[in-house]
């Protein structure tokens, strides 16, 4: 089943997260007259009974109200409480809550912490505007995210700007292989970079990692690091060295063994690739040292 946006917001948002903190509570031993004139200073339907800290009842308006018909404004609230209490652990999801209200009927939910102790109060009302409140901060967080790229351009400023990401690629390890340029492609969108740049930067980080799980010895590093006015992508290994760089880049040139070929790897396509995608390449390479390629996309 696809969840819809408030579905997955109900399901995800925790209670303590709508609960009201601010619990105005009263004691066993006070009159239903004080209470009730408590209850409509405050401009609240209810209030938690606490008795040295411990929750030990509820009491409503209801409550109240019908106490003072029955000539009893004076007797204390122990005598007229509800023991019976209705509790949603203060962790839970909304979701939790909207149960609880739905099969009691109650318009009201006791928060408690693992201890059992009170923590908040929590009505329907308080659902919904914690709903909203959820949503509306998920809007700005979206629009600070939009303008993350020109914050990190233009508002930070120091004589280098620079955000490094490195990653260690192992040799060989074809079930992973691509999750380093994947977290480079979610970082760029994060800082609002443009699609198109990030295009060019998940493929040319993509085809770097793929060489270093392909070809090398001992795997390698997988560097990405962004300045404001370009991305600089470096792949560092140590071996075994390309003995022909100008062969190398030729495209469908390949040193893959042939089972590598039959998992789909090594076409001989993967520096050609990288070439297309960026404005500057450098390869440099030892044979038995290792080899560094360096390449950069300029915003």
């Amino acid at each position: 089943m696809e969840f819809t946006k408030l579905q997955e917001l109900i399901y995800n948002l925790p209670i303590e997260n709508a609960m009201k903190r601010n619990i105005i509570s009263v004691s066993p031993e006070m009159t239903i007259k004080q209470i009730n004139g408590i209850l409509r200073i405050n401009r609240i339907s209810g209030a938690p009974v606490l008795e040295d800290g411990r929750l030990v009842g509820v009491v409503s308006l209801e409550d109240l109200l019908k106490a003072i018909e029955e000539g009893e404004a004076n007797a204390p609230v122990r005598e007229r409480m509800t023991t019976r209490l209705i509790t949603v652990l203060e962790t839970s999801s909304i979701i939790e809550a909207i149960k609880k209200f739905y099969q009691t009927g109650v318009g009201r939910l006791l928060v408690v912490n693992d201890q059992g102790n009170l923590t908040g109060i929590l009505t329907a009302n308080d659902i919904t505007k914690g709903l909203l409140e959820t949503i509306s901060r998920g809007i700005q967080e979206n629009e600070v995210k939009q303008d993350s790229g020109i914050i990190f351009r233009e508002d930070i400023v120091s004589d280098q700007t620079c955000l490094s990401l490195r990653y260690r690629v192992k040799e060989r390890d074809f079930k992973n292989g691509g999750s380093a340029s994947s977290k480079i492609k979610k970082a760029l969108e994060r800082l609002g970079i443009s699609p198109e740049i990030v295009r060019r930067v998940s493929i040319s980080a993509y085809e770097s990692e793929m060489n270093l799980v392909i070809h090398t010895n001992y795997g390698g590093e997988l560097i990405t690091e962004i300045q404001p006015e370009l991305i600089r992508l470096t792949t560092l290994d140590q071996g075994p060295g390309i003995p022909d760089i100008d062969q190398a880049l030729s495209p469908g040139y390949s040193t893959a063994p042939e089972w590598i070929r039959e998992l789909g790897f090594g076409a001989g396509m993967g520096l050609a690739n990288i070439k297309k995608c960026v404005d500057s390449f450098t390869l440099e390479s030892t044979l038995g040292v290792g080899t560094k390629l360096e390449v950069v996309i300029n915003f």
